[in-house]
């Protein structure tokens, strides 16, 4: 019995001590909350990496079989998203979580698989890894490191503004108040809003909001499932409830458990685009890919190490190196392993917000990730408009960086102010770091 008592005593000390909890402000139970909030936002990548990545909802690619397979595609991204995050938690000690970027596994689908010539998609994962491996070297030399840190402290912040309404947006997309149209009409319009998911998100706000108000610590983790449970009831009830977007069912599984497919393990050994593309056109590819990595995940650390409070008074991050090093490793993981580029989510924002501010958060995200790789139909009941009222939330946070800048200095604030709408509104963080870059070095 005093055993047992000493044992249960010795691992909150072991977590405090390897993670450094109390230098951190934080406890055991906020660290998992952080981690298991973070999982919730970012779930939805299980799912959505493999149907792009095969073309669902395509039938004339999809029925060509042009992907790595609809099964092996989730095991991988589940697999994939696991290991990255504990790693980048135990390595770097921050609440980051990494998975397959989207845009980037985009780029891999539908610019190379579908490119002329057109490349197998183990050849395109062969570039995803090479450009893993060059942009790891650029941290171990030191480079990626120097060039974020001659960042000035006012992009900085307008980074994380417009980080902050990036998430706002994705999270009124995903809840179909805002929509994409057609080809030819504006950006994003207003869809109507008397349809179920839309009625779910908003009493999902009001339920998030209430306890977030009342500072319950696990306010957008409690709001994610309260509103699940909301979309669940209403699909029982009406036969004509649809999720907002895919993926997301809002009902339960007919089968709750999935044997994982690992068959596409080290596929992306493969580096074929050389000789069907060129030398000089994979290369270009392999640095093209680089900058968009490069500059996604400079985005999204800077903007949520803002938003937590992590950087100094030259707008520097301690530890830096080893955040790199982990995301850049995962660029050339992913691919090896079939599932696209993995790199840091802007989603982490959602567990910082709610307290994370260790490894242990990412440590918790990404057991979870891995366990979603036998549980994967239940991760898929989460629909999209649940776990929109944590991003909108997350995004106000984030927007309140925007009193820091001075607007009235137009050397500072046109490209702080440039850097903050271009990330929405071309829905690229990578798009807003550079209109940033270019319209201060003008000035």
């Amino acid at each position: 019995m005093a055993a047992r008592t000493v044992s249960r005593r010795q691992a909150p000390d072991m977590l405090e001590r390897f993670f450094k909890l109390r230098e951190n402000a934080t406890t055991v139970s906020t660290e998992i909350i952080g981690g298991v909030t973070t999982f919730f936002v970012m779930a939805y990548i299980i799912a959505l990496n493999p149907i792009i990545l095969n073309y669902v909802g395509i039938p004339d690619l999809q029925s060509k079989n042009l992907g790595p397979g609809f099964a092996q595609t989730v095991a991988m991204t589940a697999l994939c998203a696991g290991v990255l995050t504990i790693a980048m938690g135990l390595y770097a000690n921050r609440p980051f979580a990494m998975a397959a970027g989207l845009g980037l596994n985009a780029v891999v689908a539908f610019q190379l698989v579908l490119g002329k010539p057109a490349l197998p998609w183990q050849a395109a994962m062969g570039i995803i890894v090479l450009e893993g491996v060059a942009i790891t070297i650029l941290v171990l030399t030191g480079l990626r490191e120097a060039i974020l840190n001659a960042i000035p402290l006012v992009l900085k912040q307008a980074i994380g503004v417009g980080i902050g309404l990036f998430i706002l947006l994705i999270g009124l997309v995903n809840s179909g108040i805002v929509i994409h149209p057609a080809s030819g009409a504006p950006i994003v319009t207003l869809s109507a809003l008397n349809t179920g998911p839309i009625l779910t998100f908003m009493v999902g706000l009001v339920i998030t909001l209430t306890l977030f108000a009342r500072g319950v610590r696990a306010a957008l983790l409690l709001g994610i499932i309260g509103t699940t449970i909301v979309a669940g009831v209403l699909h029982a009830i009406f036969a004509t409830y649809v999720p907002s977007t895919a993926p997301g069912t809002a009902q339960l599984p007919a089968s709750w458990f999935q044997a994982p497919d690992f068959s596409n393990a080290l596929s992306g050994l493969n580096f074929n685009a050389f000789s069907i593309l060129g030398p000089l056109a994979a290369i270009l590819a392999v640095f093209t890919i680089m900058l968009s990595d490069f500059f996604d995940t400079m985005g999204t650390v800077v903007g949520i190490s803002g938003q937590a409070g992590w950087l100094d008074s030259k707008g520097r991050l301690p530890g830096i190196r080893n955040i790199l090093l982990i995301d850049s490793i995962g660029a050339a993981f992913g691919g090896l392993m079939g599932a696209s580029s993995n790199t840091t989510y802007i989603e982490s924002a959602a567990g910082v917000s709610a307290g994370a501010r260790t490894g242990l958060a990412s440590v918790t995200t990404g057991v979870l990730f891995l366990l979603a790789m036998f549980l994967a139909p239940v991760v898929a009941v989460i629909p999209p408009e649940a776990t929109a009222p944590a991003l909108v939330i997350v995004g106000f946070l984030m927007a309140g960086i925007a009193s820091k800048i001075d607007f009235t200095d137009i050397e500072l604030g046109l490209p702080a102010l440039l850097t903050i709408v271009v990330m929405p509104f071309t829905y690229s963080i990578t798009n807003g770091v550079g209109a940033g870059f270019v319209t201060f070095a003008f000035l």
